[in-house]
């Protein structure tokens, strides 16, 4: 059945509210994943895993305990001691088996990763070519790495710098990208010769826990563990874990200052990839056709649920106008609706009851402060946790929903009206995770991505990635990088050996 609602395209399929196709989803067992075989949780308590877009429970996982993380991290400690002393060839052979087992089951992955997020296939399809391509750079990229050159810097002694791994890492990843995050995460880990134990998202652990079924008895046992849980046990345990050397999370910034502090008691490392909210500065001179259909695909990719989504729009004044029709137009074209009900569906559902309130209330918020909502602003009824994608125009500075991480289908627009107020405006942000310029000036293309305080600025363009490129940000978004060769070197130590040779 297809509707309409005042500007979008709503699909509802049959399978939108039909539970009984359910059961053909290909599902993963439902156990942690320790030592190469899934095994029982210690207390037997369940998780259900919700489907975002028929609200009915699709599956259920265990609730570890920190003792299911001891038992992980006994057998990530043991199997790093052999998987460390690899080579670097022998490491990227189990990469690309990796990257050759997902390929050859991506129509299993995509649709795991439909069921258990919403996504639209488009976003599944594209979720999973990208983990495939992280397997095979990284494979790569662990076999090309450099360091200074050995030679004599003190007299008569001679400097080796040594590149190893840091140990068991424990990973922690979030609910928008379930199986992408984690290939960012065990990819280059793995590629730097250690052993992981993993916390998916309670929500979305089901694309990681198929990886690993799939993954048992191919490669080693025990380089790659998955606790499912909660972050307060699981998580927690991995942060104060003694025998864990680094813990790496993507998620929120309340879970990193969690994370981190929890990690500061034993002196851990910690890599953070946390929220974002990404200016997007539109200068009077861009092509204000090009730049609105950049918020389009940047600012509603995969309902808005990421980190890097081009969310917060600041145009000149003199072009404020013209723009917001333009973006007006271009997101009233969007269509909502459940991931079987056509290839032409592009935005998909909050993945959960709790954060779809949590949107709402950020739009009610918005329209108590007599914001004005150019399109959308809604929540469509049930089943699913639908929010229409909204543009909200003629935002003052400083407003709430301006500064603060929506994380759904909701874009602002804020005007300025000189160069230097543009930057200092993008630079107030808490966030420093990435950000873009629309100008057909090259001076501004240089100049301003200079002054901008994030870790990823594009010109004329946004969220576009590539695994030779890093990604992280700076501020409250966080330190450390996915992606690239500064990913191998996060997940590494480099020890110095000299040796006198003048005695």
């Amino acid at each position: 059945m297809t509707t309409q609602t005042e500007q979008f395209t709503v699909r509802r399929s049959d399978a939108h509210t039909s539970v009984p196709q359910q059961p053909a989803l290909p599902l993963p067992p439902a156990g942690h994943f320790i030592n190469g075989s899934f095994v029982p949780g210690s207390t037997g308590l369940l998780i259900d895993v919700v489907n975002p877009t028929t609200e009915a429970v699709i599956a259920s996982v265990q609730a570890g305990t920190a003792g299911d993380v001891d038992t992980a991290v006994a057998a990530a400690v043991v199997a790093q001691k052999t998987w460390g002393a690899t080579t670097p060839k022998e490491r990227a052979d189990v990469l690309n088996l990796i990257a050759n087992i997902i390929e050859e089951n991506r129509a299993a992955f995509e649709a795991i990763e439909s069921a258990n997020t919403g996504k639209p296939r488009a976003v599944s399809e594209d979720d999973v070519s990208s983990t495939i391509d992280t397997f095979r750079f990284m494979a790569g990229a662990s076999r090309t790495l450099t360091s200074m050159a050995g030679g004599d810097y003190a007299t008569d002694h001679t400097s080796v710098i040594l590149r190893e791994p840091v140990g068991v890492v424990g990973v922690i990843t979030p609910w928008n990208y379930p199986l992408l995050m984690a290939a960012w995460k065990i990819a280059p880990i793995l590629a730097a010769g250690n052993s992981i134990v993993i916390k998916p998202s309670e929500q979305t652990p089901l694309s990681t826990l198929k990886l690993v079924e799939m993954l048992a008895g191919r490669i080693p046992d025990g380089i790659l563990n998955v606790v499912t849980g909660r972050g307060r046990t699981v998580g927690q345990r991995l942060s104060e874990h003694p025998d864990i050397a680094l813990v790496a999370l993507t998620g929120s910034v309340v879970s990193g200052q969690a994370v981190a502090e929890t990690a500061a008691k034993s002196v851990k490392r910690v890599h953070l990839e946390l929220g974002g909210k990404a200016p997007v500065v539109v200068f009077p001179d861009a092509d204000l056709r090009a730049a609105a259909a950049g918020v389009r695909n940047a600012g509603f990719w995969n309902a808005g649920q990421d980190c890097g989504a081009a969310c917060r729009v600041l145009v000149h004044e003199s072009v404020a106008e013209e723009f917001t029709e333009h973006l007006v137009r271009e997101v009233g074209t969007l269509v909502i609706g459940a991931p079987d009900a056509g290839d032409d569906v592009e935005i998909g559902p909050m993945i959960s009851l709790p954060h779809y309130e949590r949107v709402k209330e950020s739009l009610a918020e918005a329209r108590r402060a007599g914001l004005t909502m150019a399109i959308g602003g809604s929540a469509l009824e049930g089943p699913g946790y639908f929010i229409e994608p909204t543009v909200i125009s003629n935002v003052p500075a400083g407003a709430h929903i301006a500064t603060h991480e929506i994380f759904g289908p909701v874009v602002t627009v804020e005007t300025f009206s000189t160069t230097e107020e543009a930057v200092t405006r993008a630079n107030e942000s808490p966030y420093g995770l990435s950000a873009s310029v629309w100008t057909r000036d090259s001076s501004l293309s240089l100049r301003i991505p200079k002054q901008l305080d994030f870790g990823t600025v594009w010109v004329n363009a946004h969220l576009v990635l590539a695994c030779e490129v890093p990604w992280g940000g700076f501020k409250g978004s966080g330190y450390g990088r996915d992606l690239s060769l500064y990913a191998l070197d996060d997940y590494s130590r480099t020890k110095h050996v000299m040796i006198n040779h003048g005695a």
